[in-house]
């Protein structure tokens, strides 16, 4: 899935409305506040509920520019970019990108019949939040 918007706030606004969330994600998982300089390679694990974990590791991070994360579960491996392009001092564009790997024939599969529908909601998921990351 690939998306590109123009948002209109800075790039240091959006960068730091994702910078806040993934550290709260950090810190509520973990019980760890990593500094920025401490972002590129930190792992963790994520609990989505009692069965279902996942391996989460940040593989790039730029102040502004730039937040790319892997999440590795037993069945998918997710490739998640978020790259900004300030446009001016109120303005900037995002290009999002998720890439998904299945494991194993049959998760491939099942990927494969269910995810038009999925990446639909995905993508309607991911315009309402920038949306409302903008009007704040």
């Amino acid at each position: 899935m690939e998306i590109y918007r123009e948002m209109n706030i800075s790039a240091e606004q959006l960068f730091t409305t994702i910078t806040r969330s993934v550290l709260y994600d950090i810190k509520t998982q973990t019980g760890k506040s990593p500094s920025t300089e401490q972002m590129i390679g930190f792992e963790y694990i994520k609990t989505f509920s009692k069965n279902s974990r996942a391996n989460i590791k940040i593989e790039e991070f730029r102040i502004n520019e730039a937040y790319h994360y892997r999440t590795q579960t037993n069945k998918n491996d997710f490739l998640v970019k978020y790259d900004i392009l300030p446009l001016s001092k109120d303005k900037c564009k995002i290009h999002y990108t998720e890439e998904v790997e299945s494991i194993g024939q049959m998760q491939k599969l099942n990927d494969a019949l269910v995810g038009t529908l999925l990446n639909y909601f995905r993508k309607k998921r991911l315009m309402q939040m920038l949306q409302s990351i903008e009007q704040t």
